[in-house]
């Protein structure tokens, strides 16, 4: 055998080896995501599909926005997956008196007990944990919100002249209350499409609401187990890039991404009706992201269809916006955004041979 031959040959074996853990590496989340919902189970009741979209973009290495009224529960999700996931939590009270050194952090005066002198030694805030819940993100001024929004892009805080970087995995979940607009500073649609996700928590149905009332006025109080580490977790982040995805995949999601531009001559006359702008490209990025890790939460090493179509909303409900006559009738973005599923084909002999 040659040289050549036998590289080669070397290759395919660690290809090979490669895939094997790789696909070790699915199963075994897939069975992780599984202990993890029946652990969160025994401090939340119902919340399925905000679970399964917040565990999404974790894995993903994105941030979610979640809108829903207050009294639903959105700090003890949060606070039970960092429990579940091995990781530190910081929540923060947006108010409009709040600072950008008090997300960040500051320089405080210390006393050196060696030499006596005075140094300033910068204190880190409570943007330095793996999980951070921004409570009411639209009731502080948006110099503070900038701050938050800075740190979630760069992974890193800049203050004192140095760059202090955030510990991964580093996930930031905001809220914000869809009712109460007085006194609020909304955020600008570019820092809106710096979330991955805008997930919507809805109330929950009569029997939840029964069994809410039933676990919390009694005396049974569950301790939580945590399913995975921060290494298992920087892992699984790694392993959705190497997810497979076909190439018809990248054009449909092009295409339905595009639908959503009211100036493109192929968007459907609805969004020429409705939308006064679309989604930019990184909704692109993020619903490919998305899909990838939702297909390995589910056991798959590759994406589908329903991965790409369940995303959707989630995904592109914050990058769009609607115009006066979508408001009269009473027409949201998850509307419109199911009508252009509805009319976007996903075939893939309709993306065969597309540049």
């Amino acid at each position: 055998m040659s040289k050549k031959a036998a590289t080669k040959k070397t290759a395919r074996k660690k290809a090979a080896s490669s895939k094997s853990g790789d696909v070790a590496a699915v199963k075994k989340l897939g069975e992780a995501r599984e202990q993890l919902i029946g652990e969160l189970r025994k401090n939340i009741v119902g919340m399925d599909q905000v679970i399964d979209e917040t565990l999404i973009a974790i894995f993903s290495r994105g941030h979610a926005l979640l809108e829903g009224v207050p009294g639903l529960a959105k700090t003890l999700l949060v606070s039970s997956i960092a429990e579940c996931l091995s990781l530190t939590f910081k929540r923060i009270q947006f108010t409009p008196d709040l600072m950008p050194s008090d997300i960040t952090g500051s320089e405080v005066l210390q006393d050196d007990p060696e030499t006596g002198r005075r140094h300033f030694q910068f204190s880190k805030g409570p943007i330095f944990a793996n999980m951070v819940l921004a409570d009411e993100i639209n009731r502080t001024p948006p110099k503070t919100q900038a701050a938050l929004l800075e740190a979630m892009q760069e992974k890193m805080v800049s203050a004192a002249g140095e760059n202090f970087q955030l510990d991964p995995p580093f996930f930031v979940l905001a809220t914000q209350n869809p009712l109460e607009q007085e006194g609020t500073y909304s955020l600008p649609e570019a820092q809106l499409d710096r979330f991955m996700f805008k997930i919507n928590v809805g109330y929950p149905s009569l029997e939840e609401e029964v069994d809410i009332m039933r676990s919390v006025t009694g005396n049974v109080q569950s301790k939580l187990k945590a399913v995975l580490k921060k290494n298992d977790i920087i892992a699984m982040q790694d392993l959705v890039s190497r997810v497979g995805c076909a190439e018809h995949f990248f054009q449909y999601v092009a295409t339905l991404v595009r639908a959503t531009r009211p100036d493109e001559d192929s968007s459907p006359d609805f969004i020429k009706d409705y939308v006064s702008w679309g989604c930019g490209p990184r909704a692109c990025l993020n619903l490919i992201t998305g899909a990838k890790a939702r297909a390995i939460l589910r056991g798959r090493f590759n994406v589908s269809t329903e991965d790409i179509q369940a995303l959707a909303q989630p995904v592109l409900r914050h990058r769009m916006g609607l115009n006066f006559a979508a408001q009269s009738e009473g027409i949201d973005t998850d509307e419109i955004i199911s009508r252009l599923i509805k009319d976007t084909s996903a075939g893939k002999e309709l993306y065969d041979g597309a540049a």
